[in-house]
């Protein structure tokens, strides 16, 4: 069916990581306490619209004072679940570390397909850059990470023609942190996902990251947990292969120790590997 994986039930073993790891839904409760303590601490925190449909919202925690860099974080739950309330805690490190953080909120799987939903996303990344000056921030200095399906994203917007279809700067993205993404679909029309998700080859082809590559260099960091299934691991690798094949600089960091859920605490914490490649990746301007 898919590589070395023969049947539905292993591919379901290495795509659903709920299969193999441990208290998840402590883990994803953590996330909503959290996120209700962030938003909490953070009044002057916004919520933006940034197309016509409810979903198609922004949350906005700036940094407090004008310049700020920006990180945009898009998340996971494999297109058909969570939204941007559930990850308002993404936001702890840059509050600390005085970047400005905008979380995306996006339609789900079965109301609008994957294709929608990286429309969504794109549009999303266009009215930052347009309203940057708003809630403090400098569009010249934008980096975007996400997590799971929010990794697929994130490859979707590296593939982004931004001068063509926006009218917007070719290196508007100035660095990604894709984490524990995926990057190739096609295992996925095999999957107990497919009857939500509904891919087509059509769409395995068009919304692969590793099938549509940036059509300009941009730093590229893929995140994946060590205790992570194998595919997930070597979909992260492959990534980064194919993008270093393209003279894109990318490189893969896989975190000790970590799952798919709990990889996002070292995003949160100001002192976590993943927070620090975003700092890197951040130009500092004075």
């Amino acid at each position: 069916m898919y590589r070395h994986l023969s049947t539905q039930d292993e591919i379901d073993r290495e795509y659903n990581p709920r299969l193999i790891a441990s208290d998840v839904d402590r883990v994803v409760a953590g996330w909503v306490e959290r996120s209700a303590a962030t938003r909490d601490a953070c009044p002057n925190r916004l919520r933006r619209s940034f197309g016509p449909t409810l979903a198609e919202c922004l949350h906005v925690f700036p940094a407090g004072g004008p310049g700020a860099p920006i990180h945009v974080f898009v998340h996971g739950g494999y297109w058909r679940a969570f939204g941007a309330d559930d990850f308002s805690f993404i936001a702890d490190s840059g509050l600390r570390q005085g970047v400005a953080t905008v979380v995306v909120n996006y339609d789900l799987c079965p109301r609008v397909r994957i294709p929608e939903i990286t429309r969504q996303v794109r549009g999303a990344l266009a009215w930052v850059w347009h309203n940057a000056a708003e809630f403090g921030g400098d569009r010249g200095n934008i980096v975007v990470s996400g997590h799971s399906a929010g990794g697929h994203l994130v490859g979707r917007l590296l593939a982004t023609n931004w001068v063509r279809d926006y009218g917007l700067p070719a290196d508007l993205i100035k660095g990604a942190l894709p984490i524990s993404g995926l990057f190739d679909l096609e295992p996925l029309r095999w999957s107990w996902l497919q009857p939500t998700i509904q891919l087509t080859g059509d769409d395995i082809l068009a919304e692969s990251p590793i099938r549509r590559l940036p059509p300009v260099p941009i730093p590229v960091v893929a995140a994946v947990g060590g205790a992570e299934s194998a595919e997930f691991r070597r979909q992260s690798r492959a990534y980064a292969d194919a993008l270093r094949a393209e003279e894109s600089p990318a490189d893969v960091l896989e975190v000790a120790g970590r799952d798919h859920f709990t990889i996002l605490d070292d995003l949160a914490d100001a002192d976590g590997p993943l927070w620090r490649e975003v700092e890197r990746m951040l130009k500092r301007t004075s």
